[in-house]
């Protein structure tokens, strides 16, 4: 049953890749993408099959993982009966409350920021998912891994999140799926099922461009995400805000003009004021 789950797993990634294709990229891999879905769906088990069709339907996030005892995307606390079949992994548990198929990796990085107190002032734009402490004006990289590392470990050691390892290694394998790289000189890795948290992101710029994937696309601002299972069709706002606001040439030299990680927030939070709420 694990390999099935496996397999869900890449299939919902597939369609969220070409959803993501579809609002920040040219087309140019959409045959690839739906050639992959369709051969992918058609050898899953008939009976997940008949059920995967009708989730897909009325949303792209199938699947749910399974935090500390409680669907991670609609919040039903679990019976520890069913928490214990999770994991026994014998057979397709569903969350009784939003019918996604249920799985649970202990081996996933989890977010581990302070969450704010009540009495603090309600944070906007990207302050919601950034800080200052996440900034890396000076990333020296030469390739996709590279730079992913860079900014999971600032992550990791900035205290938001744990197992930087698994982290890096995730958003390598959503790399190998669909470069995330974009014209510009952008590109946007990021990594699903962060549970914990809030969504969170690193910001790193690179003053030498590099090539980020085998098709020579050059890369100079990185922006690493992780994704909370809850908030994922946040992300697609959130990706449509940045990129809006760094289709502006200015905007862009601003962040790579920057030399301290005080001054890169600064710009940062500039550059987003008006395309992220």
């Amino acid at each position: 049953m694990k390999s099935v789950l496996n397999q869900l797993s890449q299939l919902q990634e597939l369609i969220l890749a070409r959803d993501e294709h579809r609002l920040t990229g040219d087309g140019a891999h959409l045959a690839r993408l739906n050639e992959a879905i369709e051969s992918m769906t058609v050898g899953l088990p008939d009976n997940v099959r008949s059920f995967y069709s009708r989730l897909i339907t009325r949303d792209h996030v199938i699947m749910a993982p399974v935090h500390k005892g409680s669907c991670a995307v609609c919040g039903m606390h679990l019976p520890i009966s069913q928490v214990q079949s999770v994991r026994q992994c014998q057979a397709i548990q569903y969350c009784p409350g939003c019918s996604r198929i249920l799985y649970e990796d202990l081996n996933a990085p989890q977010w581990v920021g302070t969450t704010p107190s009540r009495g603090e002032p309600r944070k906007n734009g990207i302050s919601r998912f950034s800080a200052e402490t996440l900034m890396v004006p000076d990333m020296v990289a030469g390739s996709a891994a590279d730079a992913i590392e860079i900014l999971a470990g600032k992550m990791e050691a900035a205290g938001f999140i744990n197992n930087s390892d698994a982290l890096i290694g995730s958003a390598l394998e959503r790399e190998s799926m669909l470069s995330t790289a974009m014209d510009f000189g952008l590109a946007f890795p990021h990594i699903r099922g962060v549970e914990g948290g809030s969504l969170t992101l690193a910001c790193g710029v690179s003053k030498e461009p590099f090539e980020w994937d085998a098709s020579g696309t050059k890369t100079s601002i990185v922006f690493l995400i992780t994704i909370p299972a809850a908030v994922s069709a946040f992300y697609m706002r959130l990706i449509s805000g940045l990129t809006e606001a760094f289709l502006k040439e200015a905007n862009r030299n601003a962040l790579i003009d920057a030399e301290t990680p005080q001054a890169l927030w600064k710009a940062l939070v500039k550059a987003t004021r008006n395309t992220i709420k």
